[in-house]
């Protein structure tokens, strides 16, 4: 593509579907979506416009991100199409260190005397600041890795495929919930592709192509006065439009039919078994309060885990820097220097992976030009690290940064966000069928629902999408009106049993948000079907 069209299509414009923060960019004709990105040696030139900028003015350290930013969404609603949107964001973001401070500007101008102008302002930014700083910014030493590159492995770009088969593949899945018994049905494909270039004054330049995907749907069912509706047992992925194949190899059968996919994903029969489940709820009974073991599938175990464990080790949480927007954590310092703090119980194995195959986190680098890695949040049951980056791990004596900064854009400032974090599976041999066979009384629950969680990540409530009881080893028939209460660590330490890898699956958060002004990110969670004793269930239904 020419220079001119990048300056063209930049911008900060919100399209007006779902999620518009992650909308940013001009509207663009879907065949733009191919036009190809600018060439590795002007991006280059780019950067070095401002990395050499930045240091003639003073600044002791620079880096640079160039990003084109192409999303394409599709939505629909039984047999119309409600809107298919793309748009493109293109330019760059200049950070430095100067007197020991940060600075930040960014310009959709990427002409050398608008990098120029924009990294002068970034360090008259941080020469302002300076005079308010008590201490200078510190970085973890990092390694200089030289020009490389990386992609995520897809087997199909999504911007190939024509909108036609896209819009062809939902509503053929609206059309089959449809006849199974559904009323109503949204759904929608939405897709991302990052194209990312990372400088710094240290000497690495990072070359990345990141893709997303996520089909999702919600299926409504009313009856009797009442309607119930069934979402997608989807997962948000770090895949290509591959994930839509609907291999037989990636798929699992759960209770009472229930399907369960892991790195492939069959929409149109997913939506099939969505109708008539849904039109099952309508007539389930309601739950019994009272304290049962439930038996968590990933899908659903995954946005606990985002909640309960993901948040609250966020160094920055910890330290009290979100806590003016969104809390701060239980997880305290003086919790993680005792060394024996139980997060959970023995069998839990929390890690921090920036590197999983098909999650939504995996990059190669980070957003300041760090080699991602695995690494132990909690190591059986007890907390043994955090998530931190380059200017945050000398605050817990470390000196290497665990390689998790991201920023949503270009134009935004990259901080600390959350990596995949996942729960390790069980070592031996269990299937979910030997894990219900082992319950007296118990609740299974798949996919997410409805949740709240107290501002330091501790007190909470979980919902599903669907609740199966459980009566001495058996499903005894669906149930309505679920909810779990308990705190964090009271949860993980009743972890009494995890299925092996074979049921290995990963749930994720296509729009995390965090930070003022908020920024979104995605992020997967890796778990197998896990069982937790003897917790406080409540009804949600209501009477008039």
């Amino acid at each position: 593509m020419k220079r001119r069209n990048f300056v063209q299509l930049a911008g900060m414009g919100a399209g007006a579907v779902m999620m518009p923060s992650l909308l940013m960019g001009n509207n663009i004709p879907t065949e733009a979506l191919l036009e190809p990105g600018m060439d590795i040696l002007m991006k280059k030139q780019m950067a070095d416009v401002a990395l050499n900028t930045a240091k003639s003015l003073g600044a002791s350290y620079a880096d640079a991100r160039i990003g084109r930013y192409l999303n394409q969404f599709v939505r629909t609603r039984e047999d119309k199409v409600q809107g298919v949107v793309n748009t493109e964001s293109f330019g760059i973001g200049v950070r430095v260190i100067a007197n020991g401070t940060w600075g930040f500007a960014s310009t959709n101008d990427v002409s050398p005397d608008g990098i120029k102008k924009a990294t002068e302002q970034a360090v008259a930014i941080a020469k302002a600041n300076s005079k308010f700083q008590t201490e200078p910014v510190v970085l973890a030493p990092e390694a200089s890795y030289g020009e490389v590159s990386w992609k995520t492995p897809i087997k199909k770009d999504f911007k190939e495929v024509p909108v036609s088969e896209k819009v062809d593949l939902l509503l053929t899945a609206n059309a089959a919930a449809q006849s199974s018994g559904a009323n109503f049905v949204n759904s929608a494909l939405f897709m991302v592709n990052e194209q990312k270039y990372f400088a710094s004054t240290e000497g690495s330049y990072i070359d990345q192509d990141v893709h997303r995907i996520w089909p999702t749907f919600g299926v409504t069912a009313v009856g009797g006065g009442k309607f119930k509706t069934r979402q997608a047992m989807s997962a948000p992925m770090g895949m290509g439009y591959e994930y839509l194949d609907g291999l037989a190899s990636e798929k699992l059968e759960g209770p009472e039919g229930l399907k369960l996919y892991r790195g492939s994903y069959d929409m149109v029969e997913d939506a099939t078994t969505a109708a008539k489940q849904a039109r099952e709820m309508l007539t389930a009974k309601s739950v019994d309060a009272g304290k049962y073991d439930l038996v968590l599938e990933p899908n659903h175990l995954g946005l606990t885990i985002h909640e309960s464990v993901g948040h609250p080790t966020e160094l920055d949480r910890v330290l009290g820097y979100e806590a003016n927007y969104a809390g701060t954590s239980f997880a305290t310092i003086d919790k993680w220097n005792s060394k024996n703090f139980k997060y959970g119980s023995d069998l839990v194995n929390i890690v921090a992976d920036k590197t999983q195959v098909g999650s939504l986190g995996a990059v190669g680098w980070d957003d300041e030009g760090v080699k991602t890695k695995k690494w132990d949040i909690i190591r059986n049951g007890v907390l043994v690290n955090y998530q931190a980056i380059r200017d945050q791990v000398k605050m817990i004596d470390q000196n290497e940064s665990h390689g998790c900064c991201y920023a949503q854009s270009w134009n935004d400032v990259q901080f600390q966000r959350m990596p995949n974090i996942s729960l390790e599976p069980g070592k031996e041999p269990y299937s979910i069928n030997d894990m219900i066979k082992d319950v007296e009384k118990g609740i299974y629950i798949a996919g997410r629902g409805s949740y709240s969680i107290d501002q330091q990540r501790y007190n909470f409530q979980f919902g599903g999408t669907m609740y199966y009881e459980i009566k001495d080893g058996k499903i005894a028939g669906m149930l309505n009106d679920v909810a779990y209460q308990s705190n964090t660590q009271e949860f993980w330490n009743s972890c009494a049993k995890i299925c092996d890898k074979d049921d290995y699956r990963l749930f994720g958060s296509f729009f995390d948000g965090k930070g003022q002004p908020s920024q979104v990110s995605a992020v997967s969670h890796g778990s197998s079907t896990s069982r937790f004793n003897d917790i406080n269930v409540i009804n949600t239904g209501r009477t008039v």
